[in-house]
């Protein structure tokens, strides 16, 4: 079960979803389809933790409406997980358990040099 979309966005969400198109070069991180509204790839953010006011970098992943879709209702950062996660989804996947189970918003290099650690946090749930 996904997790409950809940919250608001904050007052400068617009900035905020530019600078998340502008970081992932206007490619969807799922397929690397560009932003194309006519073929269904039109550019969204989602929330990976379902908090729209969580502005934390790994709460936001650039994806097209159909990866946004499938993701959003298939993906639950609570739900354990027994196979490996998707190279694209790691860093987001281990900065919400840096947050979640070690108190720290860790910066995305930070989140890089202990991927492997922090991503250990599934099979100790």
């Amino acid at each position: 079960m996904p997790p409950k979309i809940q919250g608001e966005y904050p007052a400068n969400w617009r900035e905020i979803a530019a600078g998340v198109k502008k970081a992932c070069g206007g490619r969807c991180l799922r397929c690397g389809h560009e932003d194309d509204l006519p073929s269904g790839h039109l550019f969204t953010v989602h929330h990976f933790d379902g908090d729209k006011g969580n502005a934390a970098w790994w709460n936001l992943l650039g994806l097209c409406q159909r990866c946004h879709l499938s993701v959003q209702g298939r993906v639950n950062p609570d739900q354990r997980y027994f196979l490996e996660h998707s190279a694209w989804l790691k860093p987001y996947v281990a900065g919400y358990y840096a947050f979640k189970y070690e108190g720290e918003q860790l910066s995305r290099e930070q989140v890089m040099a202990r991927l492997d650690q922090l991503l250990a946090h599934e099979s100790l749930t």
